[in-house]
């Protein structure tokens, strides 16, 4: 039976459609559409900075009093040298601290380049005479690090824009290139010199995974503008606090690490009872233990063992 001309219109449309169709599957021959916002990948860019080690210790003063005079300040002589070579470092300081209350007696803060690095400085501590003194409290090993949540959108959009695979060759080649330029613009702040202040203030610190409330089950765009009014808050303390932050997953039992350092320990309570009205901490944070020093130059590491909490400035004699 001959076909009408309406039929062979729709079977030769029909056939264009197929061929159409079988070239966008075919793997020479890829979709190039962009990629919706759901599918962009869930993990924000980081950059990483010094490594970072907090050793919170006990200090065993009976035993250190049962001492001759002589030998106590051998053994803290010693041991302000290594301290002081440690305080002086240009590539990843340490830091000597007096900790208020029963957790620790003694707490050190580490940076450094390397693991490695922090590795020898707990084994160049531990070789230290006053060491047989000092019993571990606690520990916390962790890296300085920036997360980048809008340079994340933009690029894994801009990516998706252009049809590149995620994860692909190209697309892992973009990611490097735009990782290098963030770490060299934020390398003082990734590397830095040891805060000067009087205080330090560490907490440890975690982002909610229950069952009603999980932080990384948020899109991308949401998580980044809770971090962004998160932030705004800590900058309304810029010149009275320091803030450095350090990321732990995969090194410690929490997910960060937070130093805040200040003149005055006030600025603590109110940057901290602040940030937990904003939503993010509101209702996906949870904090671990909090640790408050008042800052010890290794000059007068001697002072400070014999029970006198050296002035802020002062120097030995």
């Amino acid at each position: 039976m001959a076909r009408s001309p309406d039929d062979l219109s729709m079977i030769q449309y029909l056939n264009t459609s197929i061929i159409q169709y079988n070239k966008s599957m075919n793997r020479t021959h890829p979709a190039t559409l962009p990629i919706a916002a759901g599918q962009l990948p869930a993990v924000p860019l980081t950059v990483e900075g010094y490594a970072t080690l907090h050793q919170m210790m006990r200090f065993r003063r009976t035993a250190w009093r049962a001492l001759p005079e002589n030998n106590r300040r051998e053994i803290a002589n010693e041991a302000t040298q290594l301290l002081a070579e440690m305080e002086g470092k240009t590539d990843g300081q340490s830091a000597l601290f007096s900790v208020l209350g029963h957790k620790g007696d003694l707490m050190l803060v580490h940076f450094r380049e390397t693991f490695d690095q922090l590795n020898q400085a707990e084994l160049d501590l531990a070789r230290l005479r006053l060491h047989d003194f000092l019993e571990p409290a606690t520990s916390y090993l962790s890296v300085i690090e920036l997360g980048l949540y809008e340079s994340s959108l933009k690029t894994y959009k801009a990516l998706a824009d252009r049809g590149v695979e995620p994860h692909s060759e190209e697309w892992k080649k973009s990611i490097q290139e735009t990782i290098a330029r963030q770490k060299e613009a934020m390398k003082p702040r990734l590397f830095p010199s040891m805060p000067p202040n009087r205080y330090i203030c560490f907490y440890p610190m975690d982002r909610r995974r229950g069952e009603d409330k999980n932080w990384y089950t948020l899109p991308m765009e949401e998580r980044q503008r809770q971090m962004n009014d998160h932030g705004l808050v800590g900058r309304r303390y810029a010149g009275e606090v320091k803030q450095i932050i350090t990321g732990s997953i995969g090194f410690d039992d929490w997910e960060w690490g937070v130093d805040l350092f200040a003149d005055d320990p006030l600025v603590f309570k109110k940057l901290i009872y602040e940030m937990r009205f904003d939503h993010v901490s509101a209702v996906y944070a949870l904090f671990g233990s909090f640790y408050i020093g008042l800052r010890c130059s290794a000059n007068r590491l001697y002072d400070l063992l014999e029970g006198n909490l050296p002035q802020q400035g002062e120097s030995a004699v």
